[in-house]
C-alpha cells in the first residue's frame, strides 16, 4: 500500500511539474517525438470521461497521473476542477459586460510564413498546428474571430498555465503603482520567513522581473532538479509516510538557496511567482484569488468565475494554476490595451500598464537564452516584444497566450493543448501568425478610416 502511494505521489508530482514550468529552453529530445495531430487527438472524438461511469480505458484520474498524459491532457486542461482541489475567483453577482461582435470571414485565409518554414501557412491551418482549444480575437474591443475545439466550449474554463504569472504580475504592478508595494524593498521586509532563503535580500522588483539569483532548475531531464521538489511540495495528495520534504508552496520557498547575484540577468523560474503571491498576500491581507476577484474580475464584468488550483493547505498556485473562460481573459487583455480602463472605470492604474509596456532590461533578458525572442525583455511577469507595434504577451506551456498589440488595437487570447510543453515548439507558428494578423487588422482599419 505504501509503495503504491509513493508511486502515485511521484507520478502526480511529475504531472504537476508540467503545469509549473515554462521550459522554453529546457525541452529534451523526447519532446520531439511524433504525436497524433489535432484531429486524431481531439478529446471529444476520443470520448474521454464520457459515460456513467466512463469505460476504464477512457477514465482519467488525478492520483495516478493519467489526466496529464497526451492525448488525454487535451480533455484535462478544460476540466481541472473535476480532478483536483481549487479556490474560486468570484465574478460577483452583477451582470456580465457584453462584448460586441463583428465576426470577419477573411481571417481564416490570412497567410504567413512560419519561422524557418519553406511554405506559407494559413491562419486556419495554424490553429490545428498549435492544437488550439479556443481562440478569441478582439479588434477595437469587438470580437472579430472566435473558435472552440475539442473539450472547450464558450461557457467552459481552461488552464492558463504560466499566463497566470502575467495576471498576478499585473496585480503586483498595480500595488507598486498605488504605493502599497515598494519595488525597491527587499522581500524579507514583507515576508520575514524568507529572510534566510535566497529571496530574503532580493528586491520586489527583481522578483517581478525574474532577475533573482536562485539555485532552482526547471530541467525535467534532471531527476535532481529543484522543480521536482517544488512540485512535490505543492502536490495536494497525502504525502507518503517517509516523506520529509516541504509540504506546501510556502514551506518550499523557504528552502530555496542562492546561486549567482540578484540583478545580474533574467532567469525564468516559477518560484519567483510564488514569492510574489506571498508578498501580495502580506501587503494586502488577501490571497491572490481574493485580490484578483475584488480588484479585477468583478470589475471587468466577467461572464464566469475563474479558479486557482491549490496546494494541500489551500495556497493558490500563482505560477500556473489559474483557469478562466476564454472571453473573460479577452476582457482582461482588452482592459490592459485600453491603459487599464474597462467597463467605464479605471481598473488598473495607467502607470502600471505603462510600466509593463515599456518592458525591462534587454541585456538582462538576453542572458536567459531565448533564440526566438531576440530583442525582447521581461517586465512585471510579461514578455515584451519591443516590435514596431509595441506588442506584449503572456505565455504559458502547451500554447496558452494573451497577445496585446496596441498599434493594431488588437487582443488575441488562445487556449491550447499542444503535446509539447515548451513554447519553442509552437512559437515558429504562433509568433508570425499573431504579427501577421496585427498587420492585417491595422491595414484594414486604415482603409475603413479613409
Amino acid at each position: 500500500m505504501l509503495a503504491t502511494l509513493q508511486s502515485s505521489f511521484k507520478r502526480n508530482a511529475a504531472m504537476l511539474a508540467c503545469l509549473i514550468a515554462f521550459a522554453a529552453h529546457t525541452a529534451h529530445a523526447a519532446d520531439t517525438a511524433p504525436f497524433p495531430d489535432a484531429a486524431a487527438s481531439d478529446p471529444a472524438t476520443l470520448g474521454w470521461m464520457t459515460g456513467s461511469p466512463p469505460p476504464a480505458e477512457r477514465t482519467l484520474r488525478f492520483d495516478d497521473g493519467s489526466y496529464f498524459q497526451f492525448p488525454a491532457m487535451r480533455w484535462s486542461v478544460s476540466n481541472f476542477r473535476q480532478l483536483m482541489p481549487t479556490m474560486n475567483v468570484s465574478r460577483g453577482l452583477g451582470a456580465p459586460v457584453a462584448l460586441s461582435s463583428a465576426l470577419r470571414k477573411d481571417i481564416d485565409t490570412l497567410s504567413f510564413m512560419p519561422l524557418g518554414g519553406t511554405a506559407p501557412m494559413s491562419w486556419a491551418q495554424s490553429l490545428a498546428a498549435t492544437y488550439t482549444d479556443g481562440i478569441v480575437v478582439l479588434h477595437r474591443g469587438r470580437i472579430v474571430y472566435e473558435r472552440y475545439f475539442g473539450a472547450l466550449k464558450d461557457d467552459g474554463q481552461h488552464g492558463a498555465m504560466s499566463v497566470t504569472k502575467s495576471v498576478v504580475g499585473t496585480l503586483g504592478a498595480m500595488l507598486v503603482a498605488e504605493g502599497r508595494l515598494d519595488a525597491d524593498k527587499q522581500v524579507a521586509e514583507y515576508v520575514p520567513e524568507l529572510a534566510k532563503s535566497a529571496f530574503g535580500n532580493a528586491t520586489v522588483r527583481q522578483v517581478l522581473d525574474m532577475t533573482t539569483g536562485l539555485k532552482f532548475s526547471e530541467d525535467y531531464a534532471d531527476p535532481n532538479a529543484e522543480v521536482w521538489a517544488h512540485a512535490q511540495a505543492g502536490n495536494p495528495l497525502p504525502k507518503p509516510k517517509d516523506y520529509t520534504g516541504p509540504r506546501s508552496y510556502y514551506e518550499f520557498l523557504q528552502t530555496v538557496q542562492p546561486e549567482g547575484r540578484h540583478g545580474d540577468g533574467f532567469g525564468y523560474k516559477t518560484v519567483n511567482s510564488d514569492v510574489l503571491g506571498w508578498v501580495i498576500a502580506r501587503a494586502t491581507g488577501r490571497n491572490v484569488a481574493q485580490l484578483l476577484s475584488e480588484r479585477i474580475w468583478r470589475r471587468i464584468g466577467a461572464e464566469q468565475d475563474a479558479y486557482f488550483t491549490v496546494d494541500s493547505i489551500g495556497t493558490p498556485f500563482v505560477g500556473g494554476g489559474l483557469n478562466t473562460g476564454l472571453r473573460d481573459l479577452a476582457r482582461f487583455g482588452e482592459m490592459l490595451r485600453n491603459d487599464g480602463r474597462f467597463n467605464g472605470q479605471q481598473i488598473v492604474p495607467k502607470a502600471a500598464v505603462d510600466d509593463i509596456r515599456r518592458g525591462g532590461d534587454k541585456a538582462a533578458f538576453a542572458k536567459g537564452g531565448y533564440p526566438l525572442l531576440k530583442g525582447w525583455s521581461y517586465r512585471d511577469m510579461w514578455w515584451v516584444t519591443h516590435n514596431d507595434h509595441g506588442a506584449y504577451m503572456a505565455r504559458g506551456v502547451h500554447g496558452q497566450r494573451i497577445y496585446i498589440d496596441p498599434k493594431a488595437e488588437m487582443v488575441i487570447v488562445r487556449y491550447a493543448s499542444h503535446p509539447v510543453a515548451s513554447n519553442s515548439a509552437n512559437d515558429p507558428v504562433t509568433l508570425p501568425a499573431f504579427e501577421a494578423l496585427g498587420r492585417h487588422l491595422l491595414g484594414q482599419g486604415r482603409r475603413v478610416a479613409r
